[in-house]
């Protein structure tokens, strides 16, 4: 027997508003039925689990124990650009000279995330590698 991964579920103080920040990462819509207000809701990712949005009262306070990796169809560098535009903010940069490393940022609500390589920064240290 095993489990299957239904959702990863987010603590947030405004569900629709975090669900749209990530909806706009993702590019995957929210649900149809999220509206203003709602205290749940989700990002329907195309594939995987879903990403769950839940009102808590309690503000973050640490770090994130889990955390999401992102692997963008760019390059890392334009997607930390990306996402710093639409709100995200710079945590700590991993960034190497040679061009590996990661950068962790952390969504409008705190939450931390990590941008690593695009396909095509992995080609580029490591040529012959998708």
């Amino acid at each position: 027997m095993v489990s299957v991964l239904q959702n990863v579920a987010i603590d947030c103080a405004d569900a629709y508003r975090l669900a749209l920040f990530w909806s706009e990462v993702t590019g995957c819509p929210p649900a149809p039925d999220a509206r203003p207000g709602d205290r749940e809701t989700q990002v329907l990712l195309a594939e995987g689990p879903v990403l769950y949005f839940n009102q808590v009262p309690e503000p973050k306070t640490v770090k994130n124990r889990v955390h999401l990796c992102l692997r963008p169809d760019t390059s890392r560098d334009q997607e930390v650009e990306r996402l710093l535009g639409l709100g995200a903010t710079l945590v700590a940069d991993h960034r190497e000279p040679d061009g590996t490393g990661w950068a962790v940022l952390a969504d409008p609500e705190g939450n931390e995330l990590c941008v690593l390589r695009g396909d095509s920064d992995r080609a580029a240290t490591h040529p012959g590698l998708s």
